[in-house]
């Protein structure tokens, strides 16, 4: 006898905190749908992201975002899965075709944790100290308060850069908070930084959840894990995103913050080096115009022709 159809099948990447957000995810579905969590399978889907952690090549040289999503996409356009799990900074602003954002499951801190075995946080690193991160909006922020620094390159999933820096590859490194407490380990953080100073990546502490354009009976499904909140401000990072052209290329900082319906947009783009910055703000009740408006201020203070400049270096 055949065994029924799963209720969904969850797409996800194979790393601690991709299955720790997953079976958030599942748990959750089956708590609001009234089904058994062994009724949504969890599909562990290698990326190409994954496959090229070793080389502890940039992002930026290597394709992107998409890096830690094509894979996952491919699966459910050909009807393997239904839902894909994904932390959301890591979503490309421009999704594939056939593929939607249907929810945002609440936030987690936005901030940045410091790490270090040696010292207490980053005004304590001694002079030409290696600071350990791929991320180029990180190695900016961090080079604009410290430009004696050094950076090293330092990808890998939370436990591998905690071994790197246990293992001396750096003296110190920048880690979400969130995936940090997600996975309970969010102890193990040295300090906490300032997200005025250094901006968040847009989405950081967010848990995206795509559909099949499709499948509007999914949509639905997944739509009941959605929180507004949440979900209202990525949608502004992510439209400011959009309009910088949305890739990682350029060195970008968000931070939203909600009172009621009111919904305030700050935004940050920085040189590779970290000594040139723009900041801009805006207010509004409609998350994506507030996005644009920051993103299109940004430009005009930047000029296309600086921004032109720092994404043909990477």
């Amino acid at each position: 006898m055949q065994s029924p159809a799963p209720f969904a099948r969850i797409g996800t990447r194979g790393s601690p905190l991709a299955l720790t957000q997953a079976r958030l995810v599942r748990q959750k579905l089956a708590q609001t749908h009234g089904v058994g969590e062994d009724d949504i399978a969890i599909v562990v889907i290698s990326t190409g992201g994954d496959r090229t952690q070793a080389s502890n090549q940039p992002l930026t040289e290597i394709g992107g975002k998409g890096l830690f999503t094509k894979e996952i996409d491919e699966a459910m356009l050909a009807g393997r899965i239904d839902i894909g799990v994904h932390s959301a900074k890591d979503v490309a602003t421009r999704l594939t075709d056939g593929i939607e954002l249907a929810a945002f499951a609440e936030r987690e801190d936005v901030r940045d944790a410091f790490m270090s075995v040696t010292v207490a946080g980053l005004d304590n690193l001694p002079e030409r100290a290696r600071f350990g991160t791929s991320s180029i909006r990180r190695a900016a922020q961090v080079l604009r308060q410290r430009p004696d620094l050094t950076i090293v390159p330092f990808r890998g999933n939370v436990g591998t850069r905690l071994q790197k820096l246990l293992d001396g590859e750096a003296d110190a490194t920048m880690l979400a908070i969130a995936g940090l407490n997600r996975l309970d380990q969010g102890h193990r953080a040295t300090a906490l930084l300032d997200p005025e100073l250094f901006m968040p990546a847009p989405a950081q502490g967010a848990i995206g959840l795509t559909v099949r354009s499709t499948d509007r009976a999914m949509a639905g499904i997944v739509a009941a894990l959605d929180h507004p909140p949440t979900h209202t401000a990525v949608d502004a990072e992510r439209a400011l995103l959009a309009v910088l052209d949305g890739s990682c290329r350029t060195p970008v900082g968000t931070l939203s913050q909600l009172d009621g319906s009111t919904l305030t947009l700050k935004g940050q783009i920085l040189s590779l080096d970290g000594q040139t910055a723009f900041e801009s703000a805006a207010t509004g009740t409609d998350p994506v115009i507030v996005g644009r408006q920051v993103g299109q201020d940004l430009i005009q203070q930047a000029g296309t022709q600086w921004l032109a400049q720092w994404a043909a270096s990477v």
